[in-house]
C-alpha cells in the first residue's frame, strides 16, 4: 500500500494543511491527537517525557506493586502509524501568540495554526515551598521511583540499626492529603509492611511500621459522599493506619511535621495534597483562576487568544449550575477527545459541535487489598464489589495490550501471594546522602512524636 507522505520537520505545513501543536502527552493531549489525526493536519505532539503514564496506577509502582514499564507506553509507539503526527521531546519555555509560535527549549520555534495546552498540573504547598525539599509527591515515574527507594531503603537501613529512635522514625510514614492517591498510598504502604514484608527481615518487625495518614478537612475523600468517607477511615484504621483527621499541616521537616500543634519524627514525608496548574498561562498572559488555572470559554478555547486552546487540568471551565468541572483524568479525556473532534470538523468545513458537556461516570479508589469505594451517583458500592469494579474499570482504560496482561498477571499474583512483584532498588547512590540526613534529624530531634 501506498504510504501517505510524511509531515515537514516540526509541523510545517504540506499544501496549506493548518499546523496543530499539542502541548502535553497525558490524557487531554493523546485524546485530543487520537480525534483528530485523521483530518488533513499535520500535528507535532510535545512532551516533556518520551512515555505517556497511566497516572491512577502510579501509586503502585511506588509502592513496589507494579513495574514503571507496566503503566507507562511511549508515545511515538501509540501514533507510529499515524503519518501526519510528529512527536518532539522537549521542554516549552514560551509562546509567541502574535508570530504564532512554540519556543522549545533545545530545539527552536515550532510554528502553529492552532495551539493546544494539555500540560497538567503539579502539587502544591501552599506557598511553603521549602516543605517540597523535605517531602516527595507523587506526579511522574521519576517521582514514583524515588518514593519507592525510600519506602523499601527505609526497611532496609532499618534491618542493620540498633538505636530504637532511628528504627522507629525509618518505619514511620507520612501521608499528607487524604484525596484518592493519599488514601490509596497510605493502605498500599500499610499492606506492604504488614503482609508483603513480614516475612523478610530478622532483625525487626516490618509489621510495627507507623502508617500515618493526615487530612485537614473533617473526612478524607471529600468529594465522596460521607457514607463512603467513613467506610474508608474504617477500613484504614483496620489496616493498622493512623488516620488523623482536621489536622492542617504547618510545617515540614526533613525529622518530620507538625499538624496542629502536634510533631509527629519521621523520615519517611509523601505529599499528597493540592494542586496548581502547570505555568502554561506565563507563557503567553493568559487570564488565570485560582491556583493558576488558565480561564478557557465552553470551547476551550482560551479568551482573547486566538487559535489557542487549553483542556485537562490547566485548565477551568464552568460547568452546569456556575461550578468548574474537577480535576479528574476523565474530564481531560473528554475534552480532548471533544476538542480533536471539534477542530476536525473546523479543518473539514462541518459546523460546530456547540459546546463542551461532561459526562461524569462517577470516581473510585482503591483501599487495599478487595476493598475499595465507588460512587456512580445512582449507585454507591463498598467492599469487594466496588474492588472488583475498580480493577475492571482501570484495566479498560490502561494503554496497550501488553501492559493491560501484565497488570493483570501482578494483580492475580500479588491476590494469591500476598506478594510484590517489583521490589528493586536503584538510584540508591543519588538518594543516599539526603536519607541519610533525614533519619538522623527524625532520630535525635527535640520533641517526642505525637
Amino acid at each position: 500500500m501506498p504510504r501517505d507522505t510524511p509531515p515537514a520537520q516540526h509541523g510545517e505545513p504540506i499544501g496549506g494543511r493548518p499546523r496543530v501543536v499539542v502541548v502535553g502527552g497525558g490524557f487531554g493531549g493523546i485524546n485530543v491527537v487520537k480525534a483528530l489525526a485523521p483530518a488533513a493536519a499535520d500535528i507535532t505532539l510535545i512532551d516533556r517525557t518520551n512515555h505517556n503514564l497511566f497516572q491512577p496506577l502510579l501509586y503502585q509502582v511506588a509502592t513496589a506493586a507494579l513495574a514503571p514499564s507496566d503503566i507507562a507506553v511511549p508515545i511515538r509507539a501509540i501514533f507510529s502509524r499515524k503519518r501526519n503526527v510528529t512527536v518532539l521531546m522537549g521542554e516549552v519555555e514560551a509562546v509567541d501568540a502574535a508570530n504564532r509560535l512554540v519556543r522549545v527549549r533545545d530545539t527552536g520555534d515550532v510554528p502553529y495554526d492552532f495551539l493546544i495546552l494539555a500540560t497538567g498540573s503539579v502539587y502544591s504547598w501552599f506557598g511553603h515551598d521549602a516543605w517540597q525539599a523535605h517531602s516527595i509527591a507523587l506526579k511522574t515515574l521519576d517521582d514514583a521511583d524515588a518514593l519507592r527507594l525510600r519506602i523499601l531503603g527505609a526497611f532496609e537501613r532499618a534491618e542493620s540499626r540498633t538505636d530504637p529512635d532511628e528504627i522507629r522514625a525509618l518505619l514511620t510514614f507520612i501521608i499528607v492529603g487524604g484525596g484518592p492517591t493519599g488514601v490509596e498510598l497510605a493502605g498500599a504502604i500499610a499492606e506492604l509492611a504488614r503482609s508483603t514484608l513480614a516475612r523478610d527481615y530478622r532483625h525487626i518487625d516490618p509489621t510495627s511500621a507507623r502508617v500515618v495518614i493526615c487530612e485537614a478537612a473533617p473526612r478524607l475523600l471529600a468529594t465522596f459522599p460521607d457514607s463512603l468517607s467513613a467506610y474508608t477511615a474504617r477500613k484504614l484504621r483496620a489496616l493498622g493506619v493512623e488516620v488523623r483527621l482536621g489536622e492542617a499541616v504547618e510545617d515540614v521537616r526533613s525529622d518530620g511535621i507538625t499538624a496542629s500543634g502536634h510533631t509527629i519524627r519521621a523520615a519517611n514525608v509523601f505529599w499528597c495534597a493540592g494542586t496548581e496548574a502547570t505555568p502554561a498561562a506565563g507563557w503567553f498572559g493568559a487570564r488565570t483562576g485560582r491556583h493558576g488555572l488558565i480561564e478557557v470559554n465552553p470551547d476551550c478555547s482560551v479568551p482573547g487568544q486566538d487559535g489557542i486552546f487549553a483542556i485537562g487540568d490547566v485548565t477551568t471551565m464552568q460547568g452546569p449550575g456556575g461550578r468548574p468541572y474537577p480535576a479528574l483524568a476523565a474530564v481531560a479525556k473528554q475534552q480532548g477527545r471533544y476538542l480533536g473532534r471539534a477542530l476536525r470538523m473546523r479543518i473539514e468545513g462541518r459546523g460546530d459541535p456547540g459546546p463542551f458537556r461532561y459526562r461524569d461516570y462517577g470516581a473510585l479508589a482503591v483501599l487495599g487489598r478487595s476493598a475499595a469505594v465507588a460512587d456512580l451517583g445512582w449507585l454507591r458500592l463498598k467492599g469487594i464489589p466496588a474492588w472488583m469494579l475498580w480493577s475492571a474499570v482501570h484495566l479498560v482504560l490502561l494503554m496497550g495490550a501488553r501492559n493491560k496482561v501484565l497488570v493483570y498477571v501482578n494483580w492475580v499474583w500479588a491476590w494469591l501471594t500476598y506478594g510484590s512483584g517489583a521490589r528493586l532498588m536503584t538510584g540508591i547512590g543519588r538518594a543516599a546522602s539526603a536519607d541519610t540526613g533525614s533519619v538522623e534529624k527524625a532520630a535525635t530531634g527535640g520533641e517526642k512524636a505525637a
